[in-house]
């Protein structure tokens, strides 16, 4: 018997432990076991199951009605990715007695599926016979996803190396075994080569230091004041200066923009590639409009929104919501497919928001916005 929150004692029957109890029933502590987001299967100290959740029956697409009052290695008959059946081998109510459970594994259910499957055995007392067995299941497709995710990046990155390190193995051997026999301008050719590839290389690195810091939560951001419109300025300047025409580029600054605290390179990551990503896949005339906008963080007022548009095809409708995705690209031009991720990371970690769409001229318009971020101590 128990005493209830009164102080008054409850006399109704304590129910019996081996029976099955429904799917809405743990342990008496209000908690409804169909709101968990893993499977939990629960056996009795006679290996009946005792409760079987709405996520074990989405996992394992077998019904409570089912499973509850069967023996466990009936209603869950896992398989080891060898073939052999996993109650057999690790006989949880026969073992010793001094196992506390099993670690989490990869399983097989009836068909091929494989589960992650986490095992915990409930003594009465340390090396007391076994009271419960309590089974999670988890679904690996969201592990699996991630490994994909992983997988593509190692072979991303090889591939993104192998050409420009080749190059530089090739013209630096050849130059070092026939030194003599080149002419200045040639020499100078192949080092401007073998120059621009490690170039590449560094890029890349820097990329996957970006890519990690931003998975991770460790971005470091160093505010300083920052005039967006000059930073816009000294991009097109550049693009000019390498050859672009001027009259490419239409920059429209909206006056007065509010005091804006970010990190200066990291805005210029931003805008190098939303920019650069305009200029070579895009069309017509490159856009940028620097504007004040709402602050998308919350107890400010203003911000500062930056939009780049061109005028090509645009982005189509059905791949607008991968597009700040690992290694989307929007045509065959090559790249690495991580630059928007990046920036995507970037925009994010100073509190702001970053959107796509279309332009009016009919090209792909990128905008984002950056809170103000007012140190404190001018506030």
């Amino acid at each position: 018997m128990s005493v209830g929150m009164s102080g008054t004692r409850d006399t109704q029957a304590v129910p019996d432990a081996s029976a099955p109890r429904p799917a809405g029933d743990l342990t008496g502590l209000g908690i409804d076991p169909d709101d968990l987001p893993d499977g939990l299967v629960v056996a009795d100290e006679h290996g009946h199951v005792v409760c079987f959740n709405a996520a074990a029956q989405r996992i394992t697409a077998v019904s409570a009605s089912d499973a509850l009052g069967q023996r466990l290695e009936k209603a869950l008959p896992l398989e080891d990715l060898e073939g052999r059946r996993w109650w057999q081998l690790t006989d949880p109510y026969g073992g010793l007695a001094i196992r506390v459970g099993q670690p989490e594994r990869n399983l097989l259910l009836p068909g091929g599926r494989e589960v992650l499957v986490t095992v915990r055995y409930v003594r009465g007392e340390p090396t007391g016979p076994v009271r419960r067995v309590v089974v999670s299941i988890r679904d690996t497709e969201a592990r699996r996803r991630t490994e994909r995710s992983h997988a593509e990046l190692i072979a991303t990155v090889a591939h993104e190396l192998r050409s420009p390190l080749t190059s530089v193995k090739g013209f630096t051997a050849t130059l070092l075994a026939k030194w003599s026999r080149f002419t200045d301008d040639q020499k100078r050719l192949m080092l401007e080569t073998v120059d621009a590839d490690a170039d590449r290389v560094t890029r890349l690195i820097a990329e996957l230091l970006d890519i990690s810091r931003i998975d991770s939560g460790r971005l470091e951001l160093r505010r300083q004041p920052v005039d967006m419109g000059a930073a816009v300025g000294r991009h097109i300047q550049a693009y000019v200066a390498a050859g672009q025409p001027a009259d490419r580029f239409l920059l429209r600054l909206e006056q007065p923009l509010p005091a804006l605290w970010a990190d200066p390179d990291k805005v210029d990551q931003v805008l190098s590639n939303l920019i650069e990503n305009a200029v070579r896949h895009g069309e017509g005339t490159v856009t940028i409009d620097v504007t004040p906008a709402a602050s998308p963080r919350e107890g400010e007022d203003t911000g500062t929104s930056v939009t780049v548009s061109d005028e090509g095809a645009g982005i189509p409708e059905e791949s607008m919501n991968r597009v700040f995705t690992r290694f989307w690209r929007g045509s065959k031009r090559g790249g690495t497919g991580l630059g928007l991720y990046i920036v995507k990371g970037i925009v994010e970690a100073h509190g702001g928001v970053i959107t796509v769409g279309r332009a009016p001229g009919g090209g792909a318009e990128f905008r984002f916005t950056l809170p103000v971020s007012t140190p404190a101590y001018l506030t």
